[in-house]
C-alpha cells in the first residue's frame, strides 16, 4: 500500500503543479449523482483510487472494520456476512464496481437507514490524502474518540471535494436474528399515516416503503428485523399480509439498488422531510424510512417549485437523476446552501484545497 499511496501523493502534486484539476475515481457507479465534474479550460487528471485495496484491520468482537478506499464494497459485505455481520446503513452499490471509498464520499443510505442511521453516523475514522500529497488522519478505531474534530464525519458525503479518501474505520453491526416483511393495501396518504404512527410504538421496524401500484392503491411494506420474541409479537400486533422471504429479499435488495420500474423514470427528485409531512402532490412517489425520504418523479414541475415544496415540509431537494434532455438547475442538483453554510464550507475548501484540485464544483457548483 505504501508504495500504491507514494504514487498517488506524486500524482496529486504532479497536478497540482500542473494547475490541472483532479477527478477521483472509484469503480464509476455513482458517477451520476451530484454535479457535472467542472474542469475549465484544464484537461483533468483521473486519480484512481481503485490501487488501495484491502481490508487493513477486522476483528468481529470490536465491531468495526477498516479497510482501504478502492476496496470492492461486495468484498467487505461478503467478509462482513460470513461473520454474521452487516454494515447497518446499507447502503447501495449501483454496480458490482462500487468501492468503499465512493460508498463515504456519496453518504448514501438504503432503506435499513430507518433502524439503523445514516452512514455518517457509523464512520469511525478515515485518511484523506490532501492537495499538498499529504496523509492526513481523522478520528481512529473506537466507538469513543474525542481527539480532535470529527473530520471524519465531515467526509461523508462530501463528494471528495476535500480530497481522496484513502482509508476509512467503520462500526458494523450484527446480522439480526430473525426478519419478516408484511404489507398493506394502502394509498399514499393512508400508508403515510401509519408510518408516522409507528414512530410512537417501540417496533423493531428496519425499513418501510411504499409504491404507487395503479389507480388509487398502493402497497406498503414494512421490514421488521430483531429479535425473535420482538418480531413475533411485532408481527401480530401490526397484522397485514406475510411476504414470502425470498421475495422480500430480493424487494429490498431491488429497492436498494434501485432496479424497481419506478425508478427509470426521470427527472427523479430525491427528497428529505420532516415526519408527518403530507402528500406533496408532486408527480409519482415512491417513499421510504417512514416517509421522510421521497422519490418523485416531476415530470412537469420546475426545480425551484420542487424546492419550495420540500422547504414547506421541513426539508430538501436534490435531483438525483436529471433527464438527460433536460438542462441542470443553474445552481447545481443539490439543494443551495444557506449563507452561513455556504461561508463554513468555503473556509474548509479553502483549508484542505486551496487550489481546488479535488472534484471542482461535484458538491458545491463553484467550489
Amino acid at each position: 500500500m505504501e508504495y500504491d499511496l507514494s504514487e498517488l501523493s506524486h500524482q496529486v502534486l504532479s497536478a497540482r503543479g500542473n494547475f490541472r484539476p483532479v477527478l477521483i475515481q472509484g469503480g464509476g457507479t455513482k458517477s451520476f449523482y451530484g454535479n457535472p465534474f467542472v474542469a475549465a479550460d484544464k484537461t483533468p487528471f483521473t486519480l484512481d483510487m481503485r490501487v488501495l485495496r484491502g481490508i487493513v484491520n477486522y476483528q468481529p468482537s470490536e465491531l468495526v472494520v477498516t479497510a482501504r478506499a478502492g476496496t470492492p464494497l461486495q468484498e467487505l459485505t461478503d467478509t462482513l456476512d460470513a461473520a454474521g455481520q452487516m454494515l447497518a446503513f446499507d447502503p447501495p452499490s449501483f454496480g458490482p464496481q462500487a468501492t468503499v471509498g465512493g460508498c463515504v464520499a456519496s453518504g448514501l443510505s438504503g432503506p435499513g437507514r430507518q433502524g439503523a442511521g445514516s452512514l455518517r453516523d457509523f464512520v469511525l475514522g478515515a485518511h484523506l490524502l490532501d492537495a499538498q500529497g499529504r496523509v492526513l488522519k481523522f478520528g481512529g478505531e473506537v466507538m469513543k474518540n474525542v481527539a480532535g474534530y470529527d473530520v471524519s464525519r465531515l467526509l461523508a458525503g462530501s463528494m471528495g471535494m476535500f480530497g481522496a479518501i484513502v482509508q476509512v474505520s467503520l462500526k458494523v453491526a450484527p446480522k439480526p436474528v430473525r426478519t419478516c416483511t408484511i404489507e398493506f393495501d394502502l394509498d399514499q396518504a393512508a400508508a403515510l399515516q401509519q408510518c408516522h404512527a409507528l414512530r410512537a410504538q417501540p417496533l423493531p421496524v428496519s425499513a418501510t416503503s411504499w409504491e404507487h401500484l395503479g389507480g388509487q392503491t398502493g402497497r406498503l411494506r414494512i421490514r421488521l428485523a430483531g429479535a425473535a420474541a420482538a418480531v413475533d409479537s411485532a408481527r401480530l400486533k401490526l397484522g397485514g399480509a406475510l411476504v414470502d422471504a425470498d421475495d422480500a429479499n430480493r424487494y429490498w435488495c431491488d429497492l436498494r439498488e434501485q432496479r424497481l420500474p419506478f425508478f427509470s423514470q426521470t427527472p427523479l427528485w430525491r427528497l428529505a422531510v420532516e415526519p408527518g409531512s403530507p402528500v406533496l402532490g408532486l408527480g409519482p412517489c415512491l417513499f421510504e424510512w417512514g416517509g421522510t425520504q421521497r422519490w418523485i418523479v416531476a415530470r412537469d414541475i420546475d426545480a425551484q417549485s420542487v424546492r419550495d415544496a420540500a422547504k414547506t415540509a421541513g426539508g430538501h431537494a436534490t435531483l438525483f437523476r436529471p433527464d438527460p434532455y433536460q438542462p441542470l438547475p443553474v445552481d447545481g442538483v443539490f439543494a443551495p446552501l444557506a449563507p452561513g453554510v455556504s461561508t463554513i464550507v468555503r473556509r474548509l475548501k479553502q483549508e484542505f484545497d486551496p487550489q481546488s484540485l479535488f472534484n471542482p464544483g461535484r458538491l458545491v457548483a463553484g467550489i
